[in-house]
């Protein structure tokens, strides 16, 4: 085995992704970075390399600890990478979703472009006032 593995290939072996289609294209949106630079699918990853991975609006951090050329099972991925995201960022998938809903007349169809401002103000208003005491 070399002392290299693909970018995407490893992504989608340590199962960050489930598709390596889907590692490949994190790669070339610039959610993949290694050692801290947007790296491109075909990048040599070594052990000791650090992973930052976007999903979502959570920041995963990895540690290469060992190379491999196959997916592997869920239970073997800690041999193969270290997790070091840190707990608020784990926090974040637990977070929950707030909905705000503006009650419309019926038949009064989309709001004009006014009325959305209007209503992106009143959101910035009512959760930016939350915090302040």
């Amino acid at each position: 085995m070399s002392d290299t593995a693909r970018l995407d290939k490893y992504l989608w072996s340590i199962r960050v992704y489930k598709t390596r289609g889907e590692a490949t294209e994190a790669c070339n949106g610039n959610k993949v970075k290694l050692n801290s630079a947007p790296a491109k699918p075909s990048k040599g990853v070594k052990v000791g390399d650090m992973l930052e991975v976007r999903k979502g609006s959570i920041l995963y951090t990895y540690r290469v600890k060992a190379l491999l050329e196959k997916r592997v099972g869920a239970p073997l991925v800690p041999s193969y990478a270290e997790d070091l995201t840190p707990d608020e960022e784990i926090a974040k998938r637990k977070a929950p979703v707030e909905t705000f809903f503006v009650r419309r007349d019926r038949g009064t169809g989309r709001p004009t472009k006014k009325e959305r401002r209007e209503m992106d103000q009143a959101w910035d208003s009512l959760y930016s006032s939350e915090g302040e005491d």
